[in-house]
């Protein structure tokens, strides 16, 4: 995605997406930043033990370090969409990646628990939200026959860099202490900036295209239009405003395109998973806890949540793959819809799991189910939207979730805390998701697959869930290159004054001529015949 232009104030043309070549790289530079984004977080946690030995406080204090991370994660949403509207991917990246950096390297030499709020908790969370969102961004703008299987892939490297990143915590922190293993970790983040070296903007060559077509026009406006130069002026002053005219509602995605909230499906998608987030990450969070409360001894508890990432590894690339199907493609948002129930009866039937078996068994499903709503919910809301707003969209929608992951785990752990009852916490959780799927689903249908069947089939009005942006990006400037050579033709002076925009106007005019024999008349086409006044000229009002 590359940066606006300027002096248009808008975003440029839509780009045909190559689905492979440089994409590769690409998703590989995405499937980096998701893992460091979404696991990094979780990785911290190994170092809480030490920090309260050092700074004297207790795990809620050192916990916030986490909490933190995650609300800069979800609520710089809009900021970033901000930043890559006005800047482009790239920059932003690499800014991100410093600031990450630079959190961590500053946290190993704090003295107190606020210094460590601020350096390893705001720093270190707002450089992964500004590379986080830019790298998923780019990877729309590099897929699209293939975005699903590419979303999927990408989204697997957040089990990978958990199962992986703990573990090397632990390694760092008996070596070298809390302060050498941050200050090596924040040298390790320091591959973000590599990863937003990569995402390079694609060719701006269908932009060059349009601009070339529409220098060939200006070519032809410079020639001379003969005696009656005042009708000629006056198309041209119309051709000039309407111009004017398409430019000026494209200058609001330099910052935020709110015109996505008349998007009805973008208001279903953002209110279910408003309502899933609510519930999603209550489970994985009290599983450890709950199963010490059955009896299972501390190791084997802590091994159930790598089952959960392990098979949550392999789950999302096969997801992808299956909503890249041509069948099902088209009805993403239905398998998104399932994703969510299963997910949601995984929990409700294993709330009364009493025995390590039950509790394996319940994260062999949730892994998979996990797995499932990670690979498709940036898909979906793709699809939704569009390459061209998406920017715009997925700021928004993690600001959103920003308010339910604050509402939802802190609330089931006063719940836990109040009826020392985990059973009722898997029946709420589970209850949540399973009431998101199903109104994804019914509000699907009923507002947006009923309201499709009413409107006339139109190659312009067809869904975008599951569409494909590069048969628009392609029309876009076919229409383009029509729109400057044939509606846009200088008036000539003669004493038959003839103003055609195409040979399909002259055919109608033929058959009304032949009917009535009165004169044509259309929007803003007239076509001057025998038995009609010469005189008269009716400019063009739309372009």
């Amino acid at each position: 995605m590359g940066r606006p232009d300027p002096e248009e104030g808008h975003l440029p043309a839509p780009v045909k997406p190559p689905d492979g070549g440089w994409g590769w790289i690409v998703l590989f530079g995405c499937f980096v930043i998701t893992g460091f984004s979404y696991a990094f977080p979780k990785a911290v946690s190994v170092y809480f033990k030490e920090l309260m030995k050092d700074f004297h406080v207790g795990y809620s204090d050192t916990a916030w370090i986490s909490s933190i991370m995650l609300a800069m994660l979800y609520g710089t949403g809009p900021v970033c969409s901000i930043m890559v509207n006005q800047f482009g991917c790239r920059p932003v990246m690499l800014i991100g990646g410093l600031l990450a950096s630079s959190g961590m390297i500053l946290a190993s030499f704090t003295t107190n628990i606020i210094e460590l709020y601020l350096t390893a908790g705001v720093l270190t969370g707002l450089g992964m939200a500004l590379n986080f969102q830019p790298s998923l961004i780019m990877l729309g703008t590099y897929f699209d026959k293939r975005r699903p299987l590419a979303n999927g892939l990408a989204a697997a490297g957040s089990p990978v860099f958990l199962s992986s990143l703990s573990p090397l915590g632990q390694v760092l922190l008996e070596k070298f202490g809390w302060r050498g293993g941050f200050l090596i970790m924040g040298g390790l983040l320091l591959n973000c900036c590599t990863c937003g070296a990569v995402m390079r903007p694609l060719d701006m060559g269908m932009k060059r295209k349009m601009e070339k077509a529409q220098d060939k026009y200006e070519a032809k406006e410079m020639l001379p239009i003969g005696g009656k130069s005042e009708e000629g002026i006056s198309t041209t002053d119309g051709i000039k405003k309407a111009k004017k005219a398409k430019k000026k509602p494209r200058k609001g995605k330099k910052l935020l395109d709110f015109s996505i909230f008349s998007n009805r499906g973008f208001i279903i998608y953002t209110i279910s998973k408003f309502i899933l987030v609510l519930g999603l990450f209550v489970p994985p969070i009290l599983l450890v806890n709950y199963a010490k409360d059955t009896g299972v001894p501390d190791t084997e508890a802590a091994f159930l949540l790598s089952i959960i990432g392990f098979i949550d590894i392999f789950a999302r690339p096969a997801c992808g793959m299956v909503a890249g199907l041509k069948w099902v493609r088209p009805h993403v948002a239905y398998l998104f819809s399932f994703a969510m129930l299963f997910n949601g009866l995984t929990d409700i039937c294993s709330a009364r799991a009493s025995n390590y078996t039950g509790l394996v068994i319940f994260c062999v499903f949730f892994g998979i189910s996990y797995g499932m709503v990670g690979a498709l919910q940036f898909e979906v809301l793709m699809a939704i939207v569009g390459s061209q707003k998406f920017s715009s969209a997925i700021g928004l929608v993690l600001l959103i979730e920003a308010f339910a992951v604050l509402i939802g785990p802190p609330s089931a752990g006063r719940l836990v805390d109040a009826l020392k009852n985990y059973e009722v916490i898997f029946y709420l959780a589970g209850s949540e998701v399973v009431l998101s799927a199903l109104f994804l689903a019914m509000a699907t249908y009923c507002c947006l697959n009923r309201g499709k069947k009413k409107e006339p089939p139109s190659e312009k009005n067809l869904s975008r869930a599951g569409g494909s942006d590069t048969e628009e990006a392609e029309s876009d400037v076919q229409e383009a290159e029509e729109h400057s050579s044939n509606n846009h033709q200088p008036a000539h002076s003669t004493d038959n004054a003839v103003v055609v925009s195409s040979e399909e106007a002259n055919h109608m005019a033929e058959e009304q001529s032949g009917e009535g024999g009165g004169c044509p008349e259309g929007d803003g086409e007239v076509l001057a015949r025998d038995g009609c006044n010469t005189d008269q000229m009716v400019e063009r009002d739309s372009f």
